[in-house]
């Protein structure tokens, strides 16, 4: 028998970070300097965040290897990656204040690949002008944690490690919804917790966790994404999921497991079962003024950048994994379902070992692939969201006071696709400014401080504890899932049509109902399919938002692709699409004008 007890721990403090990768953990480190008591809460262990699976490298226009490489360049590639559908702001102090975040880290100890003359090295990706990525062979992402995660440390910031925030908790006494704190419980123990806080920031990174195939980790059910709409904030554009082109395919056991973009970057290129490389064949208008279509150009170009162009390989994410979704719908894909990324007949094998380490390793371990002998297997796998909460670009407030969001859980910065390297500039730039606001917040509040309602606690209490009293035959949480993932997968995954969108939200409304019916058995204890059943609110939710908003979108954009409206059309070109909570429990869908840009940033556009 479960123990049934409602009973909370309460800690107060002015900031409350959710989640401690990059961007958690930046803004606590921003938050603590900027005075305020702070604290962050993770559902694993500190140090075990899905900001380590990013291995390329953080963009920044240092200026490093190319003299001409500035913000204006970075700006204007990470705008027409997004395909012009970024917030211009966002993109802008992106690109201003990545090179300052780089060198920060390296300040607290990050130790990056050097060039001959000592200055950090840079490396080349997709969509990048320039060889801009600051990098640790590899694995930049396990640095930059390593690194923020000492720092925290070092300032004494109070972490809550294995607990989970289920419900963030509102003050409506004062004429208004604003945020006084978050409801989670202890998973070890299963005992609940309450934080007061003035300030919450939603640093909980992405969705994967809804489809079937996906580089996420298991912590990405889309928490913050469905914690801020149930809490009266918005989401933007929720239609644009990135596919990433290269996940491993082969053993069935690490399907989806991403492969970095590095490794394009240092010269492999992609090959069908023909041999072909077939990205010459799917160089689309809008880039073909920058991108070699010969072999010979493209290979001169990693050797002369200044007079060739950049190889196919290397065009944005979206395009790539279109094209190999082409290849292998066409027949001409791996023995496995995929295409091969060769870097070993292009590079020697200590050229490979010493800038891939961890992919020589993990292909050796996990596929027994030697990639400095053979091709490896890839295909796409679902990697990130580019759609989030709808923040406030200098700030990273939401639309309820008290609530701000950075990282992959707020929308606007990327637009309709990501850049390769960008994630990790993002989680520093705005995690910073989320962290310093959201402590302004709490100081501005504290001669005013909202109050916790207990009856808001006892309502989180008892919907936590609901699969525990499901009585007779219920819903498992764990085939349930697996049949949310199948659907996505099927039906909202990289190429959409209207009939199966259709399909897909009929099949959601289904999970949703089955949904209310979870049953878990045991107690509160050491209980996963408790977890399960928890994080299943939140995946059917944001898998919703995905489904209504694909659905609206008729065209074909970024991470977002109709084979009904295979074009761009340029009517869509200056809209957002804006969801919001009901008063049924559904998702409303608005159309929202983008952001004017300025006259002198759109004249950056003009005549290249």
């Amino acid at each position: 028998m479960a123990d049934t007890s409602t009973d909370a721990e309460t800690v107060q403090y002015d900031v409350v970070v959710v989640g401690a990768g990059g961007a958690g953990l930046r803004a606590a480190i921003a938050a603590h300097d900027a005075g305020a008591r702070t604290a962050i809460v993770c559902k694993s262990l500190l140090g075990k965040a899905h900001t380590v699976m990013a291995e390329g490298g953080i963009a920044a226009a240092m200026g490093n290897l190319w003299p001409d490489d500035g913000w204006q360049v970075h700006f204007r590639d990470t705008m027409r990656g997004g395909k012009m559908l970024n917030h211009w702001r966002m993109a802008q102090l992106h690109a201003q204040e990545a090179p300052d975040r780089v060198l920060e880290l390296e300040e607290w100890g990050a130790l990056f690949d050097r060039l001959d003359n000592g200055l950090i090295s840079q490396r080349d990706f997709g969509g990048h002008r320039y060889a801009r990525l600051a990098h640790v062979g590899d694995r930049t992402g396990l640095e930059m944690i390593r690194t923020l995660q000492q720092r925290a440390v070092a300032l004494g910031i109070d972490v809550f490690m294995e607990c989970t925030v289920t419900d963030l908790l509102i003050d409506e006494t004062a004429g208004e919804r604003r945020i006084a704190g978050a409801f989670g419980y202890w998973r070890e123990s299963g005992r609940f917790l309450v934080f007061e806080a003035p300030s919450v920031v939603l640093a909980t990174g992405g969705i994967g966790k809804s489809y079937e195939v996906t580089s996420n980790s298991w912590e990405y059910t889309g928490d913050g994404h469905s914690l801020a709409l149930r809490a009266g904030a918005s989401l933007v554009n929720m239609e644009f999921v990135q596919f990433h082109p290269t996940g491993m395919v082969w053993p069935p056991s690490v399907k989806g497991i991403l492969v970095t973009e590095s490794v394009r970057g240092d010269g492999g290129v992609l090959r069908n079962c023909e041999g072909k490389r077939f990205m010459f064949d799917y160089i689309p208008e809008y880039f073909k003024a920058e991108t070699a279509d010969s072999e010979d150009e493209a290979d001169r170009w990693y050797d002369d950048k200044a007079n060739n162009r950049r190889p196919p390989e290397l065009l944005p994410r979206d395009e790539v994994a279109r094209a190999i979704n082409s290849e292998i719908k066409a027949g001409r894909g791996s023995p496995h379902g995929g295409v091969f990324l060769d870097i070993a007949s292009r590079r020697d094998a200590e050229f490979i070992k010493r800038r891939l380490p961890s992919m020589y390793h993990q292909f050796k371990e996990l596929a027994d692939v030697d990639i400095t002998t053979e091709a490896m297997e890839i295909g796409p796998t679902c990697h990130y969201v580019m759609g989030g909460v709808e923040v406030e670009p200098d700030s990273g407030a939401s639309l309820v006071p008290g609530l701000y969001a950075a990282g992959e859980v707020a929308g606007g910065m990327h637009g309709s696709n990501r850049l390769g390297g960008n994630s990790l500039s993002d989680l520093l730039v705005f995690g910073r400014r989320a962290g310093e606001r959201s402590a302004e917040h709490a100081q501005k509040a504290e001669q005013g401080r909202p109050q916790v309602q207990q009856a808001a606690v006892q309502a989180a209490a008892e919907q936590a504890l609901a699969p525990f009293a499901i009585e007779g035959g219920g819903e498992n949480p764990y085939a349930l899932q697996q049949e949310l993932q199948a659907s996505m997968q099927e039906l909202v995954g990289i190429i959409r049509t209207d009939e199966e969108l259709v399909l897909a939200r009929e099949k959601l409304t289904e999970l949703e109902d089955r949904a209310t019916r979870l049953v878990v058995h045991g107690d509160r204890r050491y209980n996963p399919g408790w977890h399960l059943a928890l994080d299943l609110a939140n995946m059917l939710l944001v898998s919703e938002c995905i489904a209504v908003a694909a659905r609206a979108r008729t065209e074909s954009r970024g991470g977002h692709t109709r084979e009904d409206f295979p074009g761009t059309d340029e009517s869509w070109g200056d809209v957002n699409l804006i969801v919001t909570m009901g008063d049924d429990g559904h998702v409303v869908l608005r159309r929202q004008p983008l952001p004017q840009m300025p006259d002198d940033l759109r004249e950056l556009f003009e005549g290249k």
